[in-house]
């Protein structure tokens, strides 16, 4: 698994391709097997998604310091390479498992 999303993050068109097509089968999902609406669906899924990436981005950061290539004139600590491309396939794989979980218990816990 981890190889195959180092090899879709590899371009930014293959990068935002994987994230709207894995977003949009999550939402429509959640809106098919839930019902929610779709505005709902966005945006519930728009707000994990957001939430996820804060907590996906200092996954396997290690900052130019660690690395032993520190960029005259920035900061020692700032990312050696920080693999957005990768956090943002990983960020929209697990929002989209979150989506399908919340929209799920929605019906259980009377929402």
């Amino acid at each position: 698994m981890i190889n195959l999303v180092k090899a879709l993050s590899g371009s930014l068109w293959s990068t935002i391709a994987v994230v709207v097509v894995v977003s949009g089968l999550a939402v429509t999902a959640a809106v098919q097997a839930f019902g929610l609406r779709v505005s709902g669906g966005l945006a519930l899924y728009f707000v994990i998604w957001w939430i996820l990436l804060f907590a996906v981005l200092p996954f396997g950061v290690r900052s130019q310091v660690e690395s032993g290539d520190v960029v005259q004139g920035s900061e020692p600590g700032a990312p050696a390479l920080p693999a957005l491309r990768e956090k943002a396939i990983w960020t929209t794989l697990v929002a989209s498992v979150v989506l399908v979980v919340a929209a799920a218990v929605f019906p259980l816990a009377g929402l």
